[in-house]
């Protein structure tokens, strides 16, 4: 699993971008460093299915930011907005049994999918974790598809990986985390009112090889991972393909 994973974060409002959706570099390192802890169930006789794992951490992200306790003046929204100041970290670490049940105790929302489960906390100080989470393992069992997921519905919401990436399933869960967030920023309240009610509906799927050149260069969030671990700084991980960004784009100038 992915540990210190982050891309590098969130627009500076005051430069003007190219396109509706472009990352600008900025560092954000002088900012104190916080970080958003996820925690995957993984139980030894059954582990959740590698697509199902990825879809629930990017739903238990979009959870925490719509999350009453992470806005205005809710008891988690200066966290919230300290981490998202600075880099976006986002670690995965995995736990069953005893270390998952003590996991439940911290203050926290747990997602499921089908069969997988993640658990999301508040964002901590990069060296500041709770111990409950602190001892939990960060390498593990990888986790695989029993068979290739099929295609997503049309108007579903889609976080494309890059093909041309091997990344563990951890990394790949925040990166699909990350993915999710910076569609969450881009939509307007009434989009986002909308995909909240639909439970954060989406997918996760790979990109054919063709079809990713196509969507890294639509206009549509693309996900540049900073390279601390598994792949090279600046590579881009995930494409997140929402229909009202996509709709966006396709207005007439």
């Amino acid at each position: 699993m992915s540990s210190n994973d982050t891309y590098e974060g969130r627009p500076d409002r005051q430069e003007p971008a190219e396109g509706p959706f472009e990352q600008r570099r900025i560092s954000r390192d002088e900012a104190p460093q916080f970080v958003l802890p996820l925690v995957v169930r993984i139980e030894k006789a059954e582990p959740p299915a590698r697509t199902d794992a990825l879809e629930t951490a990017a739903r238990a992200v979009l959870a925490l930011l719509s999350d009453e306790r992470a806005l205005g003046e809710g008891e988690w929204a200066r966290a919230v907005r300290d981490w998202q100041d600075a880099r976006i970290r986002k670690v995965v670490r995995r736990a069953r049994g005893a270390e998952w049940r003590k996991a439940g105790t911290l203050p926290g929302i747990s997602v499921r999918g089908e069969a997988a489960e993640v658990r999301v906390f508040p964002p901590v100080p990069l060296d500041g974790w709770p111990k409950e989470l602190a001892k939990l393992q960060v390498s593990g069992t990888d986790l695989d598809d029993p068979e290739p997921a099929g295609p997503a519905a049309p108007e579903m919401p889609v976080l494309w990986l890059n093909p041309a990436l091997d990344m563990s399933a951890g990394k790949a869960m925040a990166q699909t985390g990350h993915g999710a967030q910076l569609a969450w920023w881009e939509l307007d309240r009434a989009e986002r009112a909308a995909w909240r009610e639909s439970g954060f509906r989406l997918a996760v799927r790979t990109a054919g090889p063709g079809r990713w050149a196509e969507l890294a260069g639509s206009g549509l969030p693309v996900v540049r991972d900073a390279g601390f671990t598994e792949i090279a700084p600046g590579s881009a991980t995930v494409v997140a393909d929402h229909p009202a960004l996509r709709a966006r784009l396709a207005r007439p100038v």
